[in-house]
């Protein structure tokens, strides 16, 4: 089976996500530590070994509890969730979803962040060429 991308995820399967790629590496319980509103440890349980099905999270075993940790970078998962995210509903098209994130977030960006977005801008149409 291929991974599976983070958008295909439900909502609390997505937090479990989150909780390991910001521990790194987590026990159950770890997980469970990080939880809103968490579920029981048995479902915390039976939902990471599903994530590790779908390739998403890889484990191991230490001692008799289980280690869960994310099976690809953080990088690697955001350029998989975000190319994904930008062919359901920006039809594959980069200048669609910039549009959308300046609309949203119009007043919230520095010049500091324009100008980093510029300077991206540049660089990539100087590798472009």
């Amino acid at each position: 089976m291929a991974a599976q991308s983070p958008l295909n995820l439900g909502k609390r399967e997505r937090q479990l996500v989150e909780a390991v790629y910001r521990l790194g590496e987590a026990s159950v319980a770890e997980v469970l530590a990080e939880l809103p509103d968490p579920p029981s440890y048995s479902s915390v349980r039976a939902m990471l070994t599903i994530l590790v099905e779908k390739k998403i999270l890889r484990q191991r075993q230490e001692g008799k509890r289980y280690l869960y940790r994310p099976a690809t970078s953080r990088e690697t998962a955001r350029r998989s969730a975000f190319h994904q995210l930008l062919r359901t509903f920006f039809s594959g098209e980069p200048t669609a979803a910039l549009a959308t994130l300046l609309d949203l977030s119009a007043g919230e960006l520095t010049t500091d962040d324009l100008d980093r977005m510029k300077q991206m801008i540049e660089k990539s149409r100087e590798e472009n060429r």
